[in-house]
């Protein structure tokens, strides 16, 4: 089956984020191999492991939570309310190490010499707002066009449209 000749550049460019992508990633094994001495492997699989089980345990979990969430209380606000979550959530369990101090030695005061939790608090602030504001174009869109908030349901309708089986 052949794409359509609209679809192509489309295609190649897909393709071409694909390599850069499989590229990056080879080179930064193959850096993580060069430098990682053999008995630090097994730490480094734990700690590998460990941060796709916090994603799949806590960050996705929350983030289905308030979307779905958002999509039943205000369907126009779910869509900045998941991405502030991705953002926040990505942004707290990368910060996690240096906002509990962890590295922190008293011999070398230039590891770890900020106040990180009231940048986390900025960060957040900004994520925050930019989820308000995201929210507000949404539904002053929304508005502009006069489209409802939710569509009235009627009796045995089930949400598809017609010729759509």
């Amino acid at each position: 089956m052949t794409a359509p000749p609209a679809a192509r550049p489309l295609m190649i460019g897909r393709g071409m984020l694909v390599a850069a992508g499989v590229a990056a990633g080879a080179w930064g094994a193959w850096l993580l191999y060069d430098a990682t001495p053999w008995d630090r492997w097994p730490n480094l699989l734990v700690w590998l492991a460990g941060g796709v089980l916090l994603h799949d345990a806590v960050l996705a979990p929350v983030v289905l939570v308030l979307g779905w969430s958002a999509a039943c209380v205000v369907p126009w606000f779910r869509g900045p309310v998941v991405v502030g979550a991705v953002l926040l959530g990505a942004l707290t369990l990368v910060a996690v190490p240096v906002l509990g101090g962890w590295g922190r030695r008293p011999d070398n005061p230039t590891l770890l010499d900020r106040d990180y939790t009231a940048g986390w608090f900025v960060v957040a602030g900004g994520i925050l707002v930019g989820v308000l504001v995201a929210a507000a174009v949404v539904r002053s869109r929304m508005t502009e066009i006069g489209a409802p908030e939710r569509a009235p349901a009627e009796d045995g309708d089930d949400g598809e449209r017609p010729g759509r089986r």
